[in-house]
Formats: structure tokens, sequence, C-alpha cells
């Protein structure tokens, strides 16, 4: 198996509500079948698909989907980016979990919470600078 993930899917109640919070983040949704909606990322996709019908595809019941400890991290070029990120994040109905704020290894960084619940991170960190086309690695492209 590669080093890869290629689709991040978010098992969710409300179909209409979440699309509509990641909308107004500004993402533009990719042409999908029914009951799927995707927007493409730098290298992935992220999916929307109702939690019910998540469980049906995994042939469990969807109390066992349970809510998991973890975050999908969104890092950005520069500092002061961190704090306009979670700014458009509670515009689109985010709850702000830790506001922006310096991070002891010498980053920056801020958490939110959707509207299901799903926990995002924002981060600088300086030593692992972006691509140009805002790919990320962990120690950088250098």
């Amino acid at each position: 198996m590669q080093q890869r993930i290629s689709l991040i899917t978010l098992g969710v109640q409300d179909m209409t509500t979440m699309a509509a919070f990641y909308d107004a983040l500004g993402w533009q949704r990719v042409e999908t079948q029914d009951g799927v909606v995707a927007y493409d990322l730098i290298g992935q996709t992220l999916g929307l698909y109702p939690i019910e019908k998540l469980a049906e595809d995994m042939g469990v019941d969807v109390q066992e989907l349970g809510h998991g400890a973890m975050t999908l991290g969104h890092n950005v070029s520069e500092k002061s980016e961190v704090a306009a990120v979670l700014d458009a994040a509670k515009a689109a109905g985010a709850r702000i979990l830790k506001p922006a704020s310096d991070v002891f290894w010498g980053g920056h960084h801020g958490y939110f919470q959707d509207p299901e619940g799903h926990i995002w991170e924002v981060a600088h960190n300086p030593f692992s600078p972006l691509r140009e086309d805002g790919a990320f690695r962990w120690n950088g492209f250098g």
C-alpha cells in the first residue's frame, strides 16, 4: 500500500447543512453521483456522505461508527492566515475551539469544529513550508 490518502469521507447526518458549511468556506463542489457531495483538494478529495449510508456500506450499525478522536489539518503559508481561516470558518457556522495562537514548538495554530463536530486544525508550520501550489509535506519540499 502506498503512503497516500486519496479520499477523506465524513459521515454526516445533515447533508444540506454540512454542504452549506463547506460551500460557505468558499470550497467548490465537483460533479458527483446522487447522495454524495465532494470537493477536490490538492491531491485528495473531501467527500460528504450520509452516515447511515456509510454504515450500510461497511455492513455495521451506525452506532458502531461513533466519534473518533481525529483532526483534519489545513496548513497555511503565513502565520496571519491562521486567524483569517478561523474567522472564515466561524462566519460559515463553525465553533472555534482554540483561537489562533503560538505553539511551543514554534508554529501557530487554532482549531474549529464544523456543524456536526468534525475538528479541523488550521496551522502555520515554519519548518514545513508549503509548495507553491499549497501542497504540504511534513519537512517541506526543500
